[in-house]
């Protein structure tokens, strides 16, 4: 059975840091790619930051490239979202997806609909 299990969030202070984790289970970890997501209330779900297993390639979303950094642990099957600078508008919560890494994929690393595995979601908030 597939699961991802998000961690790591809470209330932090505008400029702030944060590290979320997703603890990742039941499939083969170099075969997906791996997807942080975040939705606020009355947004569409925005695709923050991508990694791929067997390469360890990463892609981020304009809105938080240079201030957050993803990372893995292949062999704990581990993925790491660090953010630094956080900012009020960084406050949604925050979901963990994979999905197979297949060619072509690559334009469409931030589509929600090319991953089969979502978890339960952790909650970041930014105060001003």
């Amino acid at each position: 059975e597939v699961q991802l299990v998000e961690s790591g969030g809470g209330l932090v202070q505008a400029g702030g840091s944060l590290r979320l984790s997703c603890a990742a289970s039941g499939f083969t970890f170099d075969d997906y790619a791996i997807v942080w997501f975040r939705q606020a209330p009355g947004t569409e779900r925005e695709g923050v930051s991508c990694i791929i297993g067997s390469n360890g390639s990463t892609y981020y979303g304009g809105s938080v490239k240079g201030r957050f950094t993803i990372s893995s642990d292949n062999a704990k099957k581990m993925v790491y979202l660090q953010m630094f600078s956080l900012k009020p508008e960084d406050t949604a919560v925050y979901y963990c997806a994979a999905g197979l890494d297949r060619p072509g994929l690559r334009p469409w690393v931030f589509e929600p609909d090319e991953y089969s595995y979502w978890g339960q979601g952790t909650q970041v908030t930014v105060s001003s």
